[in-house]
């Protein structure tokens, strides 16, 4: 047996998995990550680096559009699985073992229909049979020709270039127009008056360690954000109570709920959100630690079996000397003009950067350790990132608050301070919040 034959069971024994999470998808999200965690496979930090992609969530009748792009960039051999319920997790991973195993794929997803007569399914065909590469394919495959086709590259974010330098032929390597979906750089005045390469580029829905669901447009110069322009999120399922406010809305709803049930939820939620923040400032195990943890929260583990190790995680964050001086004095947001845009809970409460927000969020662990066991009912209507107002949730707010403190920021800093805001899109896509 050559080594084609041998590659796909090696790489199905511990396959590193891109993990891709739907709108609405959170507690589908979590399971896979608990059941990742719990058969020790790695997670993927792009297609590039997987062998396994998992859906997390309800597609509806139409597959978000970038799906299957995040296909065609996972080499083989690879394995697609969907994980349309929580339950379903532990089966779903069982299936993409199997399929990498035996060299399959799995029901992978497809360029969206073109809606000609040919049928869906008939193109599908067609489209496996030219390895991809044939009329049934993604718009972004073949934009690049047929924008030039069209004469339409005049318009594209380089033009610039083409007037500057009248004789210069770029399109060889190019330049100012688009390769694989995004386009090269064109020039722009950059805050000191220099004329300098701006990059507009795309972030999500598709990244590690960043809110599900959100897609912002960042154009760069050099590693510093120059402007930054938010995607509508796209709708989720309907129905659904976002997942880490939902003890809260229940209770609204006029449910029985106990005040250590939101508790726990709102430890698990802080968890997962520091787990996030230190996941993005390079220091994995206290933030796969912060993961088990909150895994260990949502599936009933006792408060006596979890305070040390809570405690021994947030006291160990807390008095990181390095962690403090890369964070400090980043995304500034005083609460007085946090008050202003209407934010409250922990972004609130902090009155600062992004180390302030870490620090609230571990105290706030701390303090809903505490209070998991209280069984009296739930009062008011502040979930784990603020007041649940119907009218414009509190993931609302934060976005508004702080998408304007990202400008400016080097590239690495400005993801520093969305992770320490850290907005929930469900809250935003969901119903839960009407």
């Amino acid at each position: 047996m050559g080594l084609i034959g041998v590659l796909p069971r090696m790489t199905a024994r511990r396959p590193p998995v891109l993990l891709v999470t739907l709108p609405g998808a959170t507690r589908e999200r979590l399971a896979v990550e608990a059941e990742l965690r719990h058969r020790g496979w790695p997670s993927a930090a792009g297609p590039a680096a997987a062998a396994g992609l998992v859906v997390a969530g309800e597609q509806g009748d139409v597959q978000p559009p970038w799906l299957a792009d995040v296909w065609k960039g996972v080499p083989r051999p690879k394995a697609y699985v969907s994980v349309r319920q929580a339950d379903d997790a532990p089966r779903a991973l069982d299936v993409l073992g199997r399929l990498l195993a035996t060299g399959r794929q799995g029901d992978a997803p497809w360029p969206p229909s073109t809606g000609s007569p040919g049928g869906t399914r008939g193109r599908e065909r067609q489209d496996r049979e030219d390895g991809g590469h044939g009329p049934y394919r993604h718009p972004e495959a073949g934009g690049h020709q047929a924008r030039h086709d069209q004469g339409d590259h005049m318009d594209h974010p380089g033009r610039q270039d083409h007037g500057e330098r009248p004789g210069r032929q770029d399109h060889g390597g190019h330049r100012g127009g688009v390769v694989a979906g995004l386009p090269m750089a064109g020039r722009a005045d950059d805050r000191d008056g220099l004329r300098l390469d701006r990059l507009h580029l795309p972030l999500g829905p598709v990244l590690p360690d960043w809110p599900a669901g959100l897609v912002l447009e960042v154009a760069l110069q050099g590693d510093v954000v120059q402007s930054v322009t938010e995607h509508p999120p796209a709708a989720g399922v309907p129905g659904r109570c976002p997942f880490w406010s939902e003890p809260w809305l229940r209770a609204a709803a006029g449910e029985a709920v106990t005040r250590g049930t939101a508790e726990r939820r709102r430890c698990a939620s802080h968890l997962d959100s520091v787990g996030r923040l230190l996941a993005v400032a390079g220091w994995p195990r206290p933030a796969a630690e912060a993961r088990r943890l909150r895994d260990r929260l949502l599936h009933g583990a006792a408060t006596d079996e979890l305070a040390p190790g809570v405690l021994r995680l947030t006291r160990r964050v807390a008095g990181s000397r390095t962690l403090r001086w890369l964070t400090v004095a980043l995304g500034e947001l005083p609460a007085g003009r946090a008050g202003e845009l209407g934010v409250t809970g922990p972004a609130l409460a902090a009155d600062g950067d992004v180390h302030a927000r870490l620090c609230v969020w571990l105290a706030e662990i701390e303090r809903s350790l505490h209070g998991m066991d209280d069984t009296r009912a739930v009062t008011g209507g502040d979930g784990p990132r603020g007041r649940l107002d119907p009218d414009r949730p509190p993931s609302r707010v934060l976005l508004d608050a702080l998408l304007p403190l990202l400008p400016g920021a080097e590239f690495a800093c400005a993801r520093l301070i969305l992770a320490s805001f850290d907005p929930d899109l469900d809250e935003l896509v969901g119903t839960g919040h009407a």
